[in-house]
């Protein structure tokens, strides 16, 4: 490929910006690149001078998303046409999934072939498995992050999918031994919305285990650009708390007893970081009566949906002002046992996740975004 290959690249919030970012760092060792497109601070570093601030699509909830309606419409059609007028040699949609999926049938109304990976499935296998069909003449490939993901969107007559693993693999290594004492990271989200739901929740965790003789302070890893905010929030909390960010996290990782951390990515993180965790999340209404319609539990914590078995407690929509409901996070402190067992199953995580399932091993994720560029480029399209 004599030419830069032109990648539109759309990432919708921090952990889809780490993904895209070691997507073009990978890209990069093969081929020259020029981006465009939308991402954060990350995918920034890598060169993208994105459309617009990233946060403009960092919603979670109906609740958050009307409230920002106005604001999403626009910035869908500011994606969808920059991608029509660009004619990229490859787009790469990252997770944010309502959106990216929009975006995606906008631009396939519009008549454009290029081709369009969506990085990151769907939870069809606990939502909507009818979601893999439409999906299908949207996206040319997804991209798994989660080795079971393959088979069940194959199952379910979705697009072809590879597992490519995640990059947490590499910037998260194993702590070499778990402390007797430290830290209990507190870690309540990104979003708007999260941040609303789960600090109140945080505190009442902070509270409850101020004087635990395993727990030496309180420590909240967050984003650069939420630092000051959080500082802000926890400066009535009657105990201290240290809000870090960029290398300090690591080494709040590295340092920490123990986590009480909101559903999502970070559970991953921490799991292949050796961090033993409680996972939490608190629903919005409507999120609250979709599940309970849904008439069975669904699985919230990424060590346990990997593993298919309850690796770590999970606290799913609990009132966050209920103390009783945090006994969990104390029973976890309290066991040394219980600790020990997280530790032994995240080991286990870690390798099917370098091996990839029999049937979907693990594949680097240019080679799939190479492949289909130059598929498009051969044929002429």
């Amino acid at each position: 490929m004599a030419e830069p290959l032109r990648l539109f690249i759309v990432a919708g919030e921090a952990s889809g910006d780490r993904i895209g970012a070691d997507l073009v760092q990978r890209l990069r060792r093969q081929v020259p690149l020029t981006l465009s497109g939308v991402g954060g601070p990350e995918l920034e570093v890598e060169g993208l001078s994105s459309l617009f601030p990233m946060a403009n699509l960092s919603v979670m909830g109906w609740s958050d998303v009307l409230r920002r309606l106005p604001l999403l419409l626009w910035r869908l059609r500011q994606t969808a046409n920059a991608i029509i007028r660009q004619r990229p040699d490859v787009v790469v949609l990252i997770d944010s999934q309502v959106f990216v999926k929009a975006v995606a049938a906008r631009v396939r109304r519009a008549g454009v072939t290029v081709p369009m990976l969506l990085y990151v499935a769907p939870s069809i296998w606990a939502w909507r498995p009818e979601r893999a069909l439409e999906l299908k003449p949207l996206f040319d490939e997804v991209l798994a992050v989660l080795p079971f993901e393959p088979k069940v969107m194959a199952e379910l007559a979705g697009p072809p999918t590879t597992y490519v693993g995640h990059p947490a693999l590499s910037r998260f290594p194993m702590r070499p031994a778990q402390p007797d004492r430290g830290p209990l990271l507190l870690l309540p989200g990104s979003r708007d919305g999260e941040l609303r739901r789960h600090l109140p929740l945080m505190r009442e965790a902070a509270k409850m285990l101020l004087r635990h003789p395993r727990v030496t302070g309180f420590v909240i890893p967050t984003l650069p650009s939420l630092a000051e905010r959080l500082r802000s929030e926890v400066a009535s909390w009657p105990m201290p708390v240290q809000i870090v960010s960029g290398g300090a996290r690591n080494a709040a990782f590295a340092s920490a007893y123990a986590a009480f951390a909101v559903s999502g990515t970070i559970t991953f993180e921490l799991a292949m970081s050796g961090v033993p965790m409680v996972v939490t999340y608190v629903a919005d209404p409507h999120q609250a009566r979709r599940a309970a319609k849904l008439g069975r539990p669904v699985q919230i914590a990424l060590p346990n949906i990997i593993l298919g078995r309850e690796v770590v407690p999970e606290l799913q929509f609990v009132d966050p002002k209920a103390e009783r409901s945090l006994a969990p996070l104390a029973a976890l402190l309290d066991e040394s046992e219980a600790v020990a067992a997280q530790v032994a199953a995240f080991q286990e995580l870690r390798a099917l996740m370098q091996q990839g399932a029999p049937e979907a091993p693990l594949v680097d994720p240019a080679e799939r975004v190479l492949a289909l560029a130059n598929q498009r480029l051969l044929i002429g399209s």
